[in-house]
């Protein structure tokens, strides 16, 4: 099936536009970071697969973001070659490979047919190992040979680069587009049987649905064969996987369209998990002495303007509410909250640092393009905190904050992190005094804790630097959650201040942290790590009682209502099938624990227990099963033999 999207669903703008863009956006050489420095104890025991090759990211291998990159230069040629009068947009590499959107003029759809005649021509040009050669030429230069080849939307990229010269890359003397690099010296380094022709999807020009339909061609490739094949077989893992397709198995959450878009209705038993998620997460803040606070879910258009949210995210918020003649927004974010509670009062360099932390639901506006399950929604809760703190506080405090990190995405089964430093962009706030000390913390901190990290130059916000954290699931791919950004830009613009020790007015520093990044996105992460089967403690039904009879059941419900008060989650099945099929319906549930209850577990006052993920094992009595199963919630660990 075709999909529609928006353009810039998926990637960064600045790759959007071009790789010249993108080249652009990181301002500086990227230091990778090793995958994976730390490792807990305490993790989920997913159905983990064995990974049979450790595949390479456009991070830590310069060599594969080059066949990325040129294999989506000689798809296009193969494309132009095969379709005359089809016209090229944008081709930048991604995570997993590459595309190319193109315009076919008649309105005509590429097809899987389509798709296989062109990675034969395209296996010919890798064949014929034609040279990449780059060319840099005036503005003026590339306006006319575009204007020549009759591109148009080449016209439209060309005006939003704004850096000069214009560098073209060609493929021989047949093929060019609009390009920074870099690529392979000819298109015979490219390893043919590496690279595979995914699928079709449709893409407005510019993300505006009143523009033009494209047609966005995605490709993978890898170094070698082997590294194809395992992706291929990474891939076929995540679709049994899809949290959009378990959510609806396991009854844990839906999009209702009645209702509009990316708009989040959490079942009972998905609630349950959520709760589970939120109520850790409070826990492990108040031990880490933050503060929980709650603020409101809109506020006067002016407090936006202040914060300088209005001007640079209109395009992604919603639009304003008149109340009594006054604009009202519905919050894209927590911070200007946060910065009005710091300003209620004037703060003394003694009361500092304050922890603030809020599970904040913020509404952002994103095309319908581009809504993707739990993962990009309309409605979503930030786990969002904010520090403030003192210039030499700070990097004990994104110690603290590395430290409940680690503690928190631990008791989830995320143990392996790729973790990165962004340093000062082109364009920034704040003097190079304070950008020089909030990186070194950055760095100290990062130095305490002892991970490693790589540094992306000039790619922190304008207002701080920044540590971001990915997480590795549990087949191998990595996912963007945790953040720590410093901010010189909000206590300047709310005029925050604190009294010092000589009893002048300073500037705090701000931190905006997030460890789950949002409640929805990383529930779905949750559930396609895991493929559903939540931990013992998580999981929204802890143990189900199967009866074998109908007196069964009346012993399996006060067995469950003493579980309840034991803050157990214990249900009973009805009771209304064989038992093999109730066994098979808990087993479809991902019920972590199930007990079949007969004549003699009701003589003998006890349960036959049988683990999802280990098997039989065996009988005990009811109360030595509730308080094991209280236990092992309570320390978040598995049942996989019954106590004494």
């Amino acid at each position: 099936m075709r999909q529609v999207l928006t353009m810039f669903a998926l990637i960064p703008i600045a790759r959007c536009f071009s790789p010249m863009l993108r080249s652009a956006a990181r301002r500086g050489p990227i230091f990778r970071s090793p995958s994976s420095m730390v490792r807990s104890s305490a993790a989920v025991d997913a159905v983990k697969e064995t990974e049979k090759v450790a595949l390479p990211t456009n991070d830590n291998s310069d060599f594969l973001l080059r066949v990325r990159h040129t294999s989506a230069h000689v798809m296009a040629m193969a494309v132009q070659r095969l379709f005359p009068g089809v016209q090229v947009t944008i081709g930048p590499w991604i995570d997993n490979g590459f595309y190319y959107d193109f315009f076919h003029p008649d309105g005509a759809q590429f097809s899987d047919d389509d798709l296989k005649k062109i990675k034969k021509e395209m296996d010919k040009i890798i064949k014929m190992k034609i040279p990449l050669r780059r060319e840099e030429v005036s503005r003026e230069e590339a306006k006319a040979r575009i204007e020549a080849i009759n591109e148009p939307f080449k016209l439209e990229i060309l005006e939003s680069i704004k850096t000069e010269p214009i560098t073209l890359y060609h493929m021989g003397d047949e093929w060019w587009d609009l390009c920074a690099g870099p690529h392979v010296e000819h298109t015979g380094e490219l390893p043919a049987k590496a690279i595979a022709l995914q699928s079709v999807a449709g893409a407005y020009w510019r993300g505006d649905e009143k523009r033009p339909m494209l047609q966005r061609i995605y490709g993978t490739a890898w170094e070698n064969p082997v590294q194809l094949k395992e992706y291929k077989r990474m891939m076929e893992e995540a679709k049994k996987r899809d949290h959009r397709v378990l959510g609806k198995q396991l009854d844990l959450f839906s999009i209702q369209e009645d209702a509009g878009g990316g708009l989040v209705f959490w079942h009972p038993k998905g609630s349950m998990v959520r709760r589970g998620i939120e109520d850790y997460w409070k826990s492990a803040h108040v031990d880490a002495d933050y503060e929980i606070l709650y603020t409101p879910h809109i506020a006067n258009l002016n407090l936006w303007k202040t914060s300088g949210h209005f001007d640079f995210y209109k395009e992604g918020m919603f639009d304003q509410m008149d109340v009594e003649g006054d604009q009202y927004q519905i919050k894209p974010m927590n911070c200007p909250f946060h910065c009005l509670v710091y300003k209620d009062t004037l703060r003394s360099y003694r009361d500092l640092p304050f922890r603030w932390a809020e599970l904040g639901t913020v509404y952002r506006y994103e095309r319908s393009g581009t809504l993707h399950g739990l993962m990009r929604v309309r409605g979503f809760t930030q786990d969002d905190a904010h520090i403030f703190c003192l210039p030499e506080q700070l990097t004990d405090e994104i110690l603290g904050v590395l430290d409940l990190t680690e503690n928190i995405l631990s008791r989830f089964g995320f143990d392996e992190y790729e973790v990165m430093l962004s340093t000062r962009p082109d364009k920034s706030v704040g003097s190079d005094e304070i950008w020089d000390a909030a990186t070194e913390a950055l760095e100290g901190a990062l130095d305490r804790k002892g991970w490693a990290f790589g540094v992306d130059e000039g790619g922190g916000a304008f207002y701080g630097p920044k540590i971001d954290i990915k997480i590795k699931d549990a087949i191998g791919r990595t996912w963007q959650c945790s953040t720590v950004q410093c901010d010189f830009n909000l206590p300047e613009r709310f005029d925050l201040e604190y009294v010092a020790s000589e009893g002048d007015r300073k500037r705090p520093i701000m931190v905006h942290r997030a460890i789950f990044g949002s409640i929805e996105r990383f529930f779905g992460i949750l559930v396609e790590s895991t493929a559903g089967d939540f931990p013992l403690w998580l999981a929204p039904v802890h143990m189900r009682l199967l009866p074998v009879t109908e007196k069964a059941k009346e012993f399996c419900k006060e067995v469950a209502k003493k579980g309840k008060k034991m803050g157990l989650r214990v249900e009973v099945d009805k009771g209304t099938e064989r038992l093999a099929k109730q066994i098979r319906n808990a087993e479809k549930g991902r019920i972590p624990l199930m007990a079949v209850v007969g004549e003699q577990e009701i003589t003998d006052n006890t349960l036959a227990i049988r683990s999802r993920k280990v098997g039989d094992l065996g009988s005990a009595d009811v109360d030595v099963v509730l308080k094991q199963l209280q236990s092992a919630v309570e320390d978040a660990t598995e049942i996989t033999q019954l106590s004494p």
